[in-house]
């Protein structure tokens, strides 16, 4: 698949449009970025993604990157611990941010917000254990706020833990003073974000793309 050249016509494109509903043209264009970004080498790894100057300022990098060499993000399973990935694995992954077609039936945008939902769900369950806890949870908090030099670490983990009780109040309803919230569920997170339009928001728009600013 590293092989693959830069001609939309090129007939590896068609199998992987059809996979992730890019067109030719979109596939060409991030074929040429996935190439500029590995050095022209035909597999990417975490340290190429890190030498993205926009994406070094973004406080929440370290999941952004994870999240091209998490395996439940792929189609196919995979067994081993995922080191670097193909064009095809950076294709599934981007595909999360394609904008859905406009000819879509309403079972088919349920199951494109579904897929959306659940890459970001992903990208905080970071132990992969089917939970966002409150200490992922505060991990994520505590980035997002790292900009903010006044606010020390404690006011952030007050903001999380303060947060966190507000989804556990959403999602569970009332709780005994002693009761234990385990964590976000993808179930509550589906729950949490209901009538939040995730569709057009997480997306990137493909067709007037310069490969050198991506």
């Amino acid at each position: 698949m590293g092989s693959l050249q830069s001609s939309p016509s090129h007939p590896d494109y068609v199998d992987l449009a059809e996979k992730t509903g890019f067109s030719l043209e979109q596939i060409s264009i991030l074929h040429k970025r996935f190439k500029q970004l590995s050095h022209n080498e035909d597999k990417l790894r975490r340290e190429h993604l890190d030498q993205i100057t926009d994406l070094q300022a973004n406080p929440i990098r370290e999941q952004i990157v994870e999240a091209f060499f998490d395996k439940r993000n792929f189609y196919q399973d995979i067994e081993e611990p995922v080191n670097e990935i193909n064009f095809e694995n950076f294709l599934e992954v981007m595909s999360n941010f394609r904008p859905p077609s406009d000819n879509l039936s309403e079972e088919q945008l349920v199951k494109v917000r579904k897929e959306k939902l659940r890459f970001l769900f992903n990208m905080h369950d970071t132990d992969k254990d089917g939970t966002i806890t409150l200490e992922e949870y505060r991990h994520v908090v505590e980035e997002l706020l790292s900009y903010y030099e006044a606010l020390e670490n404690e006011t952030a983990r007050g903001i999380a833990d303060a947060a966190m009780l507000e989804v556990a109040s959403i999602t569970r309803g009332h709780m005994e003073p002693d009761e234990f919230y385990e964590g976000i569920t993808f179930e509550h997170f589906l729950k949490l974000l209901e009538g939040f339009e995730i569709e057009s928001r997480m997306s990137i728009r493909f067709m007037n793309m310069d490969t050198t600013t991506l």
